[in-house]
């Protein structure tokens, strides 16, 4: 080996699995968690909140005028004023991206439910479905392809912003970032970029798979169509 810089091999094989907070393997592990905790809260979060604007329909707009607001913060200082409250915690980095994911899943459940046709409903009701049974095997399925279309906005932006979290010492694999910058040295910035781009793509190809495990009418219809 020479005296130069390591690879970016070599620099992955060393780094991977310290035993430190800051190695590759325990960075991605924290990153996952800030990223996939927001997505489930958001999602458990909107269902009732766009059900309830579904039913009463003056609660829709301000409820999502509520959500823009929230979602045009930008994350850094709702961050730092959040160290206050829960300090520098992984739990001040998934408040926020929980709000951020509800405010696209709130209309993501509210168009996905007013997408259901009129006489689908009608003939559930003649059908002798009680509300509640009409929305668990009627409503929420024909809702599915648009509720997981958010769905995968929101992945995708979470998976993206936890790196932000870096700034405050609880950023996954953002934290590869900023020691890039105190130490100029290219591959922990080509390792962090490409994990989150993997991480992103991954979880973008799982929820496709879930929504045509979760439709396959839809599937049915194409292939009766071609």
């Amino acid at each position: 080996m020479g005296d130069g810089p390591p690879s970016i091999w070599e620099w992955i094989a060393r780094n991977w699995d310290t035993g430190r907070a800051d190695s590759i393997r325990n960075l991605l592990t924290d990153h996952l968690t800030m990223s996939l905790v927001p997505i489930v809260l958001a999602l458990l979060f909107a269902l009732p909140l766009g059900l309830a604007s579904v039913r009463w329909r003056w609660l829709y707009q301000p409820t999502t005028g509520l959500m823009n607001v929230v979602y045009a913060l930008p994350s850094l200082p709702v961050f730092m004023l959040l160290i206050s409250v829960t300090g520098l915690s992984q739990t001040t980095v998934i408040i926020p991206l929980t709000f951020y994911g509800m405010a696209v899943l709130i209309p993501a459940v509210v168009d996905g439910l007013n997408s259901v046709p009129d006489h689908v409903r009608q003939s559930a009701v003649a059908m002798g479905f009680t509300p509640l049974r009409r929305l668990v095997q009627v409503e929420l399925p024909i809702a599915v392809p648009v509720v997981l279309a958010g769905m995968r906005v929101v992945a995708v932006s979470s998976i993206s912003l936890v790196s932000v979290g870096a700034l405050i010492g609880q950023g996954g694999l953002g934290g590869l970032f900023t020691r890039a910058y105190q130490n100029p040295f290219m591959p922990p910035v080509i390792v962090g970029i490409v994990l989150i781009v993997l991480l992103a793509l991954i979880a973008d190809g799982l929820l496709v798979l879930a929504q045509r495990l979760l439709t396959p009418w839809v599937r049915a219809r194409r292939g009766q169509t071609s």
